[in-house]
């Protein structure tokens, strides 16, 4: 079986290394991981004791960002490496402050595995949800380096619980301790031995109760949205953005602002075309210093797209209404930024994966619609201040009544360095 691993590692960097010669993320993959080990070794410090953790990409590191935070907090001499599997988190992050060095992962191969463990020598790793390497995982047991899974999630038709899964489930046995989302997942790692696990919860929540209570304010979108009522969307793709266009035109008192999951030039231009009477956020700061000011912005546009990463999770303290996007493809997208901000959520109807949202409908903060009139039904019931706060209050109860998971990882972690 570890045959078998270790091809589908190589031919997956082979995968991704034709794909680099087209694809510009491919490309950042490989390029980031060209000369990497020597790279690590000369950078790092060999007196220094590192904490090292691990993400998948920027949603991860969001996720993980709370007990990372505190950690440091509590601990401001303990020195962090960050490595990201992904280019999209790497490169966002990769000048974060509290980290002393961020770096792509190297692939995992043994050999790959045994030199950087070698190199950075940590204290403990912690990794976030998601990413199980094995040869990573292995040499750290070897090594007696505890190992944390935090935020972690299960669910039955993953390879862990396979007749096949053997390998995997071996890799699972290399780790500390488990923090696990749900009892579900408790239970499946039960059922296949591993009692080293703990049910705290989501360190999103944390993190969101954070941002929504720390955020910054925006000017440029501040003088925008005025005194108007607001419908934010968040991370929106195609078809998102082509229901919200009609729905504009039949809401005209309403200002909206639109945040697509990708900002390249190509797809704001599409939504410009959608949304005639619209205005980019880059485009504001640019007319600022020239013919055009605030005053004229918001009385003559009726929507702003936001054109650039950054700024979508602090832009929901001016929503009255939510829409996440990604509910008509793979999935939705984050839901729990906006109901921090005590906002009503919509989504699409591919939602089921997503425990939150489950229970964002249950408590009466979230609704889901599957086209254009579900949409402008859920916007009229949404359209009196008492059914909108409402809706709000219990969007916010939820993401109170769910934090904690950080303060329980760092209470257990303690007793144990």
């Amino acid at each position: 079986m570890l045959f078998l691993y270790d091809t589908g590692i190589y031919l997956y960097t082979l995968f991704i290394r034709i794909a680099s010669i087209k694809n510009k993320k491919a490309a950042a993959w490989i390029n980031g991981r060209k000369g990497l080990i020597p790279f690590i070794e000369s950078s790092l410090h060999k007196n220094k004791n590192y904490t090292w953790f691990h993400f998948a990409s920027l949603g991860e590191f969001e996720q993980g960002r709370p007990v990372l935070e505190r950690l440091k907090s509590e601990n401001p001499e303990m020195h962090v490496v960050i490595t990201f599997f992904s280019p999209s988190g790497y490169e966002i992050r990769k000048n974060y402050a509290l980290a002393d060095h961020v770096f792509y992962l190297p692939t995992d191969t043994s050999a790959n595995a045994k030199e950087f463990i070698r190199i950075l020598n940590p204290v403990m790793a912690i990794f976030t949800k998601y990413e199980y390497w094995y040869h990573y995982f292995d040499e750290l047991h070897k090594n007696n380096i505890p190992l944390y899974v935090i935020s972690g999630i299960f669910r039955k038709e993953q390879v862990f619980f396979k007749w096949y899964g053997g390998l995997h489930r071996k890799m699972l046995s290399k780790v500390s301790h488990f923090f696990v989302q749900n009892q579900n997942s408790s239970n499946l790692l039960n059922d296949i031995g591993f009692k080293n696990v703990t049910v705290n919860g989501d360190t999103r929540f944390d993190r969101v109760e954070y941002n929504a209570t720390h955020t910054a304010e925006i000017k440029i979108i501040r003088d925008f949205t005025k005194d108007n009522k607001i419908f934010i969307a968040g991370s929106t793709w195609p078809d998102d953005e082509k229901l919200i266009s009609k729905l504009a035109y039949s809401f005209p008192d309403w200002k909206f602002i639109i945040a697509p999951h990708e900002v390249k030039p190509e797809r704001t231009n599409e939504i410009t075309e959608l949304f005639p009477n619209s205005i980019r956020y880059s485009e504001i700061n640019s007319m600022l210093s020239e013919t055009i000011d605030n005053q004229n912005i918001s009385s003559t546009f009726q929507v702003l797209i936001i054109d650039n990463i950054g700024l979508l999770s602090s832009a929901y303290q001016y929503g009255d209404i939510a829409y996440i996007g990604g509910g008509f493809g793979v999935g939705i997208h984050n839901t729990l930024e906006a109901a921090a901000f005590g906002l009503p959520v919509i989504f699409g109807p591919n939602y089921q994966r997503f425990n939150e949202a489950v229970e964002l409908i249950t408590a009466g903060a979230a609704f889901t619609i599957k086209d254009q009139e579900e949409l402008r039904k859920c916007m009229e019931n949404l359209q009196t201040d008492i059914k909108r706060e409402a809706c709000g209050k219990a969007a916010l109860n939820y993401v109170k009544t769910h934090t904690g998971a950080t303060r329980a990882i760092l209470n257990f972690i303690g007793k144990f360095k």
